[in-house]
């Protein structure tokens, strides 16, 4: 349990240092929007987006719906989940 609370203490720790040196104002341009944000903000929120796309595709996958044909790079030879 100690081990773990240092862990986190010290992610927490990187994280604090991460955006302090991140602060920077940063312009977005896509398509008719135009805002402003911070660097770190927009690294977090790109991180974000990632990693709730990569659950949804993972639910994708194991929900029986992605055991298509057109998915060869997910089956071996032998039609087994890779």
């Amino acid at each position: 349990m100690k081990t773990k609370l240092s862990l986190v203490m010290v992610l927490l720790l990187a994280v604090i240092i991460f955006t302090l040196q991140n602060t920077e104002m940063i312009s977005i341009r896509f398509l008719f929007w135009d805002f402003s944000l911070s660097r770190a903000l927009m690294l977090f929120l790109v991180l974000a987006i990632g990693i709730l796309l990569g659950f949804l595709l993972g639910t994708y996958r194991g929900s029986g719906y992605g055991n298509d044909p057109g998915f060869p790079q997910w089956k071996d030879n032998d039609r087994r989940d890779v």
